[in-house]
């Protein structure tokens, strides 16, 4: 009794009169369900309050600057570091797993978006919206359906050219910032070094 087990390892089975006798479907899509109710009696309770005072106080001043990355107004920094967090305590399958805004996600973002809106204008916003909204329907779709398994099979040559991907991306999204000069957002990072209209008619 004296020793410290683990909060899963403390967790007990809900009682039939709990859940439903077709309990397999319900504990698969609220599996919150196995633990939430004896989370106050597991002790973990002001462990857990800690933790996510110490984490809001990285994660959400870190959510305004990668909105403004994103070319999102900094109000959408909060939300996407508040509510993702909630959902995957919830419904995530990992402990451990971090969730949230990451500058990879925030750049890449801007890259698909900014050449069909203005950044920070009410259409880039409707836009980047949308795109938020389908993204979470497939993964919606994909955790439902249990096709997460499939990305362990996705080899490491895939992950690898996704990691230097986004590291060019940033650097290239950066270059005008290093230089203080004002580049003309391109879809093709090959053409993104040409001046943009306004500096030039600004010369």
């Amino acid at each position: 009794m004296g020793q410290n087990v683990p909060f899963f390892k403390e967790v007990i089975p809900l009682p039939p009169s709990v859940i439903p006798p077709s309990s397999t479907v319900w504990r698969r899509l609220f599996p919150f369900l196995n633990w939430l109710p004896q989370w106050p009696k597991s002790g973990h309770v002001q462990s857990d309050f800690w933790a996510g005072l110490t984490g809001a106080t990285v994660v959400l001043p870190q959510g305004v600057a990668f909105a403004t990355l994103a070319g999102m107004p900094p109000q959408y920094g909060l939300y996407a570091a508040m509510v993702p967090c909630v959902v995957a305590a919830l419904w995530g399958s990992s402990r451990v797993m971090v969730t949230g805004p990451a500058n990879a996600i925030s750049l890449t973002t801007l890259a698909l978006v900014a050449p069909l809106a203005i950044p920070g204008s009410p259409d880039y916003v409707a836009l980047v919206l949308s795109l938020t909204f389908m993204v979470g329907v497939l993964q919606l779709t994909i955790g439902i359906s249990g096709l997460g398994r499939l990305v362990e099979k996705v080899p490491h040559a895939v992950i690898l050219g996704f990691t230097i991907g986004a590291a060019v991306l940033i650097a290239n999204s950066q270059v005008g910032t290093a230089l203080g000069l004002s580049l003309e957002r391109t879809t093709s990072i090959l053409s993104h070094g040409r001046p943009s209209p306004r500096a030039t008619r600004s010369n």
